[in-house]
């Protein structure tokens, strides 16, 4: 029996998000469907962390077990010839030790990707969340700034969150403008439920001057998700990538080279 190990990109807009549901289109089932007929076996995967209804992933990390004999080439090109348009497998490796695609990670990163203009676009209507409103990216990041590190993110998780814990680390949240787009990257050891589009909802009240910076701050100490911001659009949400101990062997975004030395050590 061998581990596979692959990474996944997907656009989110026709899914009804990434775990098997009855009835309706997810990641999960296309990708167990074409890894399963280049199997000659039924499949199934376990993946990093679900993604909600229309949330987009530029690298979902993802595992299978198999006791068939297959080149990593013929997973990834077969995988991909099976697949629908909008999913594709994007590398293809073999596990180390006991390596899992969910417990074994020390990091997630999601970047959250806003247009920022008076008209809506006709090419990004599902791959970004526009806001009309001119947004302060520097207010944004000031705000953003006080959720680094350890906190209680009870006021920024989904009322149905399952998580046990509200507690999370959280690395770095940088937000910053490219020309239109006002993008958010965040990186923490776990996120909750909603996680990232609560913050997303808050940094942009607070970047269009409707909440004071401090905002970010008081939802923090009162703990409370019916007093926090609203729950931004998921069309903007991109799972971008995830990183693992050096000894697995899986290629690391740059961006986890931000990563504090604290994290870092798991390696």
């Amino acid at each position: 029996m061998s581990r596979i190990v692959l990474g996944v990109e997907y656009d989110g807009s026709r899914f009804y998000g990434w775990q098997w549901q009855k009835d309706t289109r997810t990641v999960q089932e296309e990708v167990e469907k074409a890894l399963s007929k280049v199997a000659d076996h039924p499949v199934r995967v376990l993946c990093t962390g679900r993604t909600d209804t229309g949330v987009h992933a530029l690298e979902q990390v993802i595992h299978f077990d198999t006791d068939v004999s297959r080149d990593l080439h013929a997973w990834m090109m077969g995988g991909n010839c099976f697949l629908p348009d909008d999913v594709r497998i994007i590398w293809v490796k073999e596990a180390v030790d006991d390596f899992h695609a969910r417990y074994s990670a020390v990091a997630r990163f999601y970047r959250y990707i806003i247009l920022n203009r008076p008209m809506k676009s006709a090419l990004l209507r599902k791959q970004a969340t526009w806001c009309y409103e001119p947004l302060d990216e520097e207010k944004m990041q000031l705000a953003a700034n006080t959720l680094i590190g350890n906190h209680d993110f009870s006021s920024f998780r989904a009322q149905g969150c399952q998580s046990k814990s509200p507690q999370r680390m959280m690395y770095f949240i940088d937000v910053y403008r490219k020309d239109e787009q006002v993008i958010i990257d965040v990186s923490a050891n776990a996120f909750l439920h909603h996680m990232v589009r609560n913050i997303a909802g808050v940094l942009m009240d607070i970047g269009m001057g409707k909440k004071p910076v401090e905002w970010t701050q008081e939802l923090l100490e009162i703990k409370d998700r019916e007093q926090g911001g609203i729950t931004a659009s998921p069309y903007g949400l991109y799972l971008a990538g995830v990183f693992y101990p050096e000894h697995y062997g899986i290629v690391k975004h740059p961006i986890f080279e931000k990563l504090p030395q604290d994290a870092k050590r798991f390696s």
